[in-house]
């Protein structure tokens, strides 16, 4: 199958330190091809790919230096470049939010479009209604319920390479926060929790200019004087192994419905449990006494990360091998595919193309192995 994958230009592909769903695409394109598909990636320059790569920017944004840049005009510019070669794919995979939609609302029955973000804002459920054509993809169940009448074809959860991440079968006694200091992301909670139970708290954190003042104001007086918070900064992928792995617990004290949270599944990977406040996806993704615990309180997080040490650490990478292994997620996108090509009357040689077997699907399918 000839597949395009078009994704944010924020980031590289994959991000040289923090960003998701660049991340997810460099994952999900190899996978494809190791499983014999042509694929084409819509990137900046320096993205590292096993698949074609058509470069549309001289480098991410987040990390260019140049002083004045405009995301707007380098999407469009992308975008462009997309359309003048939509005829080579038989899919075109876009991680691009809605941007594309005007551009490509005659050829909509060949995209897809996962959604990566928070879909709870005022503006978002007036352009879905306007493009009902494009197909959706959430990457978990709670992400879609603010738009439950979207074109939804199904929930893809996220998926990293296996070998990405070293098991650590035992830990070095710290707990560990990972992510980007923001109010919705809880660090204040995590220092707490780590100050109740008297035990070394790493954070390994992004802080965006949005966000400085928060950390500044709130999170560094937490820290400035507490001798058992270590923060580390930004880290990038080669770190993070040691980092998750030598943990106790990841904290994962979210107060905003988190669409997925990569960060968890990175833990799991290396065996490492999750103690996460119930809240948006953290339901789907950790289960409960098995590959972490799920809380409601800072007391039970406090306990939960108390007994963390108890789980298996081997289970734990066995159920991320099962559920989140990058090529399970693109399996589940090569299903998702499948069907959208059958719906399609010129489909027959595409569809010959599938390395596995196409299911009848229904229209709205969630991908989650419990």
């Amino acid at each position: 199958m000839k597949i395009a994958q078009v994704t944010p230009l924020y980031e590289a592909v994959p991000p040289k330190l923090y960003g998701g769903t660049e991340r997810v695409v460099a994952h999900l394109t190899d996978a494809l091809v190791d499983l014999g598909h042509d694929v084409t990636l819509f990137a900046s320059a320096e993205a590292q790919t096993r698949a074609r790569l058509i470069p549309v920017r001289d480098q991410a944004i987040r990390l260019d230096p140049a002083p004045l840049k405009s995301d707007l005009a380098s999407h469009m510019t992308m975008l462009s470049e997309v359309l003048r070669r939509a005829d080579d794919f038989d899919v075109i995979h876009f991680h691009t939010d809605m941007i594309h939609f005007p551009f490509f609302q005659r050829i909509a029955n060949k995209t897809l479009t996962t959604l990566h973000g928070r879909l709870d804002m005022k503006d978002l459920p007036d352009v879905y209604e306007r493009w009902p054509e494009f197909g959706l993809v959430s990457i978990s169940d709670d992400q879609r319920r603010p738009l439950a009448g979207a074109n939804w074809k199904a929930t893809v959860h996220h998926g990293m390479p296996a070998e990405q991440y070293q098991f650590a079968d035992t830990s070095e006694g710290y707990l560990a926060f990972l992510g980007r200091i923001s109010p919705e992301k809880r660090p204040d909670r995590a220092i707490e929790i780590a100050t109740k139970l008297g035990k070394r708290l790493k954070m390994a954190a992004k802080v965006d200019a949005a966000d400085k003042t928060y950390f500044e104001t709130k999170i560094k007086p937490m820290i400035d004087g507490n001798p058992l918070i270590d923060f580390i900064g930004e880290i990038g992928d080669h770190q993070k192994s040691a980092f998750l792995g030598g943990a106790d617990a990841l904290l994962f004290p979210i107060d905003w419905p988190e669409p997925f949270g990569l960060v968890m599944i990175e833990a799991m990977a290396c065996g490492t449990p999750v103690v996460a406040f119930r809240c948006g996806s953290t339901t789907e993704v950790i289960e409960d006494g098995a590959t972490g615990f799920l809380v409601d309180t800072l007391e039970q997080a406090v306990a939960a990360a108390g007994r963390a040490p108890l789980l298996d650490r081997e289970a734990i990478r066995a159920r991320f091998e099962l559920r989140f292994s990058a090529t399970a997620m693109a399996r589940r996108y090569l299903d998702v595919y499948g069907d959208l090509l059958a719906r399609r009357p010129y489909a027959e040689t595409a569809l010959e193309e599938l390395v596995t077997p196409i299911r009848p699907l229904s229209e709205d399918r969630t991908f989650a192995v419990g």
